[in-house]
């Protein structure tokens, strides 16, 4: 029951608050997210895997969080999903795990913007698929760009990573599975990944 109960919580709450609330229950802290190689013909979406990059701004960052949700914790994420919203639910269900790094640095901001470009640029030597990048200067609460990349199989989407940087955070969050398109906008605003216009994602050249 409290599983389920916080699970609920960050799937209906669309923030990235209650994300961070199941990793703080279900994680113990630790240090830097883990670092592993991966082959991406084996397994072209390890949710294991962080770009080494990631972990060096994540040793330096004064609050951090790091927690992967798998097929039977998606699942009854999922089953608390309501009735009006069925295509959400749907894509949740369509989901292998969710792994999702976040970092939150003091007032003087990320340390170093250069680790961030290597993050970017990681994802482009592994052959992802750069879907959209959007740049939100709406507020000092909402200042921030969101990278999105895709690995896709055929028409499908096999997983994709959302990179979400603010002045002061940085979020990296991973889905595997067998998605489409449209599966994707309707993730936004759940396990940490921004509420990205759906234009954005429709009128999108992948790179």
């Amino acid at each position: 029951m409290k599983l389920s109960l916080v699970l609920g919580i960050s799937v209906l709450s669309a923030t990235l608050g209650c994300a961070l609330a199941v990793a703080q229950e279900y994680m113990a802290p630790s240090g830097p997210p883990p670092v592993r190689t991966a082959n991406p013909d084996a397994d072209p979406v390890p949710l294991e895997w962080v770009p080494p990059a990631l972990a060096q701004l994540s040793s330096e960052a004064p609050v951090k969080s790091s927690f992967t949700l798998d097929r039977t914790m998606l699942g009854l994420a999922a089953g608390l999903v309501p009735d009006s919203d069925a295509p959400t639910r749907q894509a949740i269900n369509k989901l292998d795990g969710v792994s999702v790094h976040t970092m939150r640095f003091n007032e003087a901001g990320i340390p170093d913007e250069s680790a961030v470009e290597a993050i970017r640029a990681s994802y482009h030597l592994r052959g992802w698929k750069h879907l959209v990048t959007t740049s939100d200067h709406g507020g000092p609460l909402h200042n921030g760009t969101t990278d999105v990349w895709v690995v896709l199989d055929g028409a499908n989407v096999r997983g994709a990573v959302v990179l979400a940087e603010t002045p002061r955070s940085l979020t990296l969050v991973t889905v595997a599975g067998n998605l489409s398109p449209v599966d994707l906008m309707h993730l936004r605003g759940h396990f940490g990944i921004p509420r990205l216009d759906a234009d954005d994602f429709r009128n999108a050249p992948v790179q």
